[in-house]
Formats: C-alpha cells, sequence, structure tokens
C-alpha cells in the first residue's frame, strides 16, 4: 500500500495549473517558497498570512482564494485567475499581474509597490483611494475612476495622450478636473488633448478657464499667454471627425512649453520590473 506522504507534490502543482520552481539539490524550492504553503493554497483555496514570496504562479487559477495578508512580494501571477480574491493587506510589492484577472478582488490595505498590473481586468475590484499611484497600470481594464486620486488621474492622462490615445487621455484628465477643479495644470492638458481630437472650441475654453486660474493666483503673465492661445485655437474650425492638428499644443507650446503640462506631476522611481 502506498504511504500517505508518498506522492509528488509537483504533480498535484501542475494539475493544478501552477508552474512548479525548480528545486535545490536539498529537494527544496528554488524560491525558497513553502511548498507546504502552495499546497495549502491549492488544496484548501486558502492560505492568509502565507509566505508566497517568489513563487511562480502563472496563469493559476486562484478565483476566491483567500491570500489576505500574504507575502507575496516579486511572485509571478501573470494571466492568473484572482476573480473574487481576498487580497487585503497582501504584501504585492513587484508582483506581476500583468494580464490577470482580478474581477472583483479584494485589495484593500495590499501593498502595491512596483506592483505590474498592466492588461490586468479590475472591474468591480475595492482598492484604497491612492493605491495605483505606486503600480504599473497602463492598459489596465475596469479601473474605477472614482478611486484614483488626482495625480493618478493626471499622470493616466499623461501617458494616454503620449500614447496617442487621445479620447482615454481627455477623460482621464476630465476626471482629474472634477477631482480637482482648481488645477490649472489638468486644464491645460485637456485643452491640448481636445485640440487633437479637433475639438477647438472645447479646447479654448479650456484655455480661457486655466487662465483664470492662473490670474487668480497672481500668474498674470502665464495668464495672457493661454488667453491669447484660446483665442487662436478659437478662430480654428472644429473637426467632427477628431482629426485634430495640433494647433493646441502649437500655440500653447511656443508660449509657456506644452510638454510642462504633459509631465507626470510625480515622478515613480521604481526598481525595474520583475519580469
Amino acid at each position: 500500500m502506498t504511504h500517505p506522504r508518498l506522492w509528488n507534490p509537483r504533480v498535484v502543482l501542475a494539475a493544478a495549473g501552477v508552474a512548479v520552481l525548480g528545486t535545490s539539490a536539498a529537494g527544496l524550492p528554488a524560491a525558497a517558497t513553502s511548498y507546504d504553503d502552495l499546497l495549502r493554497l491549492m488544496e484548501q483555496r486558502q492560505c492568509p498570512r502565507c509566505d508566497l514570496a517568489g513563487a511562480d504562479l502563472v496563469h493559476a487559477k486562484l478565483e476566491d482564494v483567500d491570500l489576505r495578508q500574504a507575502r507575496l512580494q516579486r511572485a509571478n501571477l501573470g494571466q492568473a485567475r484572482l476573480d473574487g480574491a481576498r487580497l487585503s493587506g497582501a504584501d504585492l510589492s513587484f508582483t506581476t499581474l500583468q494580464g490577470a484577472s482580478l474581477r472583483g478582488a479584494d485589495l484593500r490595505g495590499a501593498r502595491l509597490e512596483g506592483t505590474d498590473l498592466r492588461q490586468a481586468d479590475l472591474a468591480g475590484a475595492l482598492l484604497d483611494p491612492g493605491a495605483l499611484s505606486r503600480a504599473h497600470w497602463q492598459g489596465a481594464r475596469g479601473v474605477d475612476h472614482g478611486q484614483l486620486s488626482f495625480g493618478e488621474l493626471h499622470n493616466a492622462g499623461v501617458l494616454a495622450a503620449q500614447q496617442g490615445r487621445y479620447p482615454e487621455a481627455e477623460a482621464y484628465f476630465s476626471s482629474a478636473i472634477r477631482r480637482q477643479p482648481t488645477a490649472a495644470v489638468s486644464w491645460v492638458a485637456r485643452g491640448l488633448t481636445r485640440s487633437e481630437l479637433g475639438q477647438t472650441q472645447q479646447a479654448a475654453s479650456d484655455f480661457d478657464y486655466a487662465a483664470s486660474l492662473y490670474a487668480a493666483g497672481g500668474e498674470e503673465a502665464q495668464a495672457a499667454q493661454l488667453r491669447q492661445a484660446a483665442q487662436q485655437v478659437s478662430a480654428a474650425p472644429n473637426d467632427p471627425q477628431g482629426g485634430g492638428s495640433g494647433i493646441g499644443s502649437a500655440v500653447v507650446g511656443g508660449a509657456l512649453g506644452a510638454l510642462q503640462f504633459l509631465l507626470p506631476l510625480a515622478a515613480k522611481a521604481f526598481m525595474p520590473l520583475p519580469f
């Protein structure tokens, strides 16, 4: 009769959709991840406070798992299925979740320092306000603008504009303005974006309002330049097809330097992504 402990954990994990790590000469996981924790996770679907740092869980099927306060630093969860997962308080520093599905996952209190959430699905995910400010989430789907800080919204608009995704950029700048209506930088950035979309009258209106904000702050020179930019942009016809000529960038660029309005508000000094 086979002893109940004489089974191969590598086979169990592979069957569960987990890429098994290499082992050392002593038979221990090369990345020092505990097989016990991995097996507990896959068999019981719950492993709060587990040590899974550095684990290779790419494509793993982890829907509704309980990983509260787990250590997952630098783990590879790319393309993993984590819908409904309980990840509150988990340490996901420099973890890759690129392309992962996190629909309805609870990420409140999770540490997302340098976390790679690019192209992830975050529809319905629970996040603390400002939680994504130090994560990489370009192209993530389902991000609730209401959960993002002003800086996150403005910076997301910057990235979208730099990549030529002007409708998306306009939406982010509009959300940033709703969050902080007196931030002239976002009004100018949205005006530039709208000029690229051929929405010249709306762009002129944004430049005009930004001018009033600068004037209220005693920066009359900048205000005068923006008023002049608004007049020149307003003279150009709207393009309903969205094929803007970039006149707003040309006008404001000559006066104020358009790039200063399309720079992120806070530089990210992250370590290189681990994957």
